[in-house]
């Protein structure tokens, strides 16, 4: 496809105004490197392929017309994989998954952090870290906070029920958040998931360019290895393997559960997740709760005042790290005035009158941020980013009435092409616009064509192209695999089919959790008057739950017992989980041993009927 003048242009532009000439992190990227990937191939049991560190190809050239020249220059820094030291006894791998795991040998074998997304990536990480420093045992495994790609590779390091005498560590109620995250939203936030990181994309220079923050996620098999060792307090120490911690707690920052440490046998600061080599997210393109800009920025001014002068090496389990103390301050110092300037500003400009939108197009960072690679908006935005801080104090209403009660999408694109006169019109226009590179009106007014009638190809035909326009264009690595996933949808080609939870997490999913599934899967719609109380016994705790639906309500209250439930039925938790989400029919729940149940049985047939399920393939940009 041909890039409009517009688009080269401002591609051009780019190249001219930043600072590509700075090749520091370069020179850090690739600083300690010991030896390549030994496994860039990485297969599941089955033969399937869940990881290729070779999908981009060669990068080591100029960036391409069809990538902004920042972005490229990002995907070639994110796409420099191997075995480095960090410092000695500090180690690295890097480009066999979306984040890094790093090893620190202690006096009789090695401590884990952050073993990536998938088991098989784990695993053979860890056996490149074996072909340059020896069979080691691990002694500890540390999870820096409650993403999946910090955890979820941990049964490829530690076999599972292997853990007894291992301790594994993690930040206080790193348990509830690693299981929620993935559980309440979990079948929205998955689908937009494919979109931000562009994994239905091609990889290379016409699709998916990494996402900025690393390459992609792995599509391995998930697992979860609790914790056995919580930290609770900043300041709290710890000696693992005769190696020295000391904590930070950064709660609600990246991650409701996280936490940086410092080692002070290596002089060395691991910033967990909290100050990457980009600007991250407020709150991430497929959905979470909103973060605290405010809190992010005080955190790391923390960690500045506890560690900078004490640290010889920063680094994190994304990116490369950052050497000297001055540097440390200062890389640490802008990551924190980043987050503080979007706070602030959005702070003072809603105080003033402006909505989300309007903020972000008034706000651009000052030069000093501007001009720091690692401030640049490859992964979180500006634009979103400053919208993120305006939800998180003024909500989604912006105070003009007349977007109190707005009509869905779909009815309002009918009206809307019908006032402007039906969709040729509005496509001839559209196309006068497109001409004239206003490819952001093009998008909004030809979105309406296409959710007035999913059937007219040539406005999905515009619209795809716009699409992909904007995606070349995006600096941004997130944008970018939104735009072009988009693109690529419009033009025929539908989702691959949806993934569950994993059984790697639903075994660590609580009662209250099973039971919060249940809530929400509860058709309100349906119920009607129908009403039970059930008297629930957990198998794993003999722990007693009363189980009300009321008023198209599913609640439930720890240990209470009741003497007029309309059914009691002690069973095992993933048991009922399976029962709530449609994957285990009623008599075949009851035919289990170790079930039992009395009372009103067909109280449970009705509930179980009146569980809906989530659709992980709905509609993106078609209606």
């Amino acid at each position: 496809m041909e890039l409009h003048r517009s688009i080269v242009e401002q591609l051009a532009t780019a190249r001219m105004e930043l600072p590509f000439d700075d090749q520091q992190d370069f020179i850090d990227a690739q600083r300690g490197f010991i030896g390549p990937l030994t496994q860039p191939l990485v297969k599941a049991t089955d033969g399937r392929v869940v990881w290729d560190a070779n999908a981009w190809g060669d990068v080591d050239h100029d960036a391409p017309a069809t990538v902004h020249p920042s972005l490229w220059r990002q995907a070639q820094l994110t796409l420099i994989t191997g075995f480095f030291e960090v410092v000695p006894g500090i180690y690295q791998v890097r480009g066999l998954d979306i984040s890094n795991m790093t090893f620190v040998e202690g006096t009789k074998g090695v401590i884990v952090i952050d073993p990536l997304v998938s088991s098989e990536c784990a695993a053979a990480a860890f056996d490149l870290y074996k072909h340059h420093r020896g069979d080691r045992p691990v002694t500890a495994m540390i999870y820096t906070h409650s993403h999946i790609d910090h955890f979820g590779g941990a049964a490829g390091i530690l076999p599972m029920g292997n853990v007894d005498n291992i301790p594994i560590v993690a930040p206080e109620d790193f348990l509830e958040h690693a299981v929620n995250e993935n559980l309440h939203a979990g079948p929205a936030m998955a689908r937009r998931a494919l979109y931000m990181y562009g994994n239905t994309l091609p990889r290379g220079p016409e699709g998916q360019m990494t996402t900025g923050l690393g390459a992609i996620s792995s599509s391995g098999s998930v697992s979860l290895i609790p914790p056995n060792v919580e930290i609770k307090t900043t300041g709290e120490t710890l000696e693992l393997d005769g190696v020295r911690l000391v904590f930070q707690m950064t709660p609600g920052t990246e991650a409701p559960a996280e936490m940086n440490f410092y080692f002070p046998d290596f002089r060395a600061l691991c910033m967990a997740e909290n100050a990457t080599h980009n600007m991250h997210n407020v709150v991430t393109l497929r959905g979470a709760l909103v973060r605290s800009a405010r809190d992010w920025a005080r955190f790391l001014d923390e960690s500045i005042e506890l560690f900078a002068d004490i640290s010889d090496v920063s680094f994190a389990s994304h990116h490369w790290p950052t050497w000297g103390r001055d540097n440390i301050v200062d890389y640490l110092a802008k990551q924190r005035d980043l987050y503080a300037f979007m706070h602030d500003q959005t702070l003072r400009l809603l105080n003033k009158g402006f909505v989300g939108s309007e903020i972000a197009e008034q706000l651009e960072l000052p030069p000093t941020l501007a001009n720091s690679w690692h401030c640049r908006g490859y992964y979180g935005s500006l634009s979103h980013n400053v919208k993120a801080v305006y939800q998180r104090y003024m909500g989604w209403f912006d105070g003009n009435p007349a977007h109190l009660w707005s009509h869905t999408p779909e009815n309002a694109a009918t009206r809307y092409v019908k006032y402007m006169g039906g969709a040729d019109a509005v496509l001839q226009k559209a196309r006068i616009s497109f001409a004239e590179g206003d490819f952001r009106w093009v998008a909004e007014v030809v979105n309406h064509v296409v959710f007035a009638d999913p059937t007219n190809t040539e406005a999905r035909e515009l619209l795809a192209e716009t699409y992909t326009q904007l995606g070349f264009a995006a600096e941004n690595a997130t944008w970018r695999n939104f735009f072009l996933t988009g693109a690529k949808e419009l033009r025929g080609s539908g989702p691959p089919p949806g993934r569950g939870l994993g059984a790697g997490l639903l075994a660590h999913l609580s009662t209250e959790q099973v039971l919060d599934v249940a809530a929400i899967r509860l058709d309100g719609m349906a119920v009607g008057d129908f009403s039970c109380r059930i008297q629930l016994i957990d198998n794993a705790d003999d722990s007693h739950w009363l189980v009300r639906c009321e008023n198209a309500v599913l609640s439930y209250v720890r240990d209470r017992r009741i003497d007029d439930a309309d059914v009691v039925i002690r069973t095992p938790r993933l048991l009922l989980l399976m029962f709530f989400a449609g994957l285990l029919p009623l008599d075949a729940l009851l035919q289990d041993e170790n079930v039992h149940a009395e009372g009103a049985i067909d109280i449970l047939a009705r509930l179980g009927e009146l569980m809906d399920e989530p659709d992980p393939n709905f509609a993106i940009v078609l209606p």
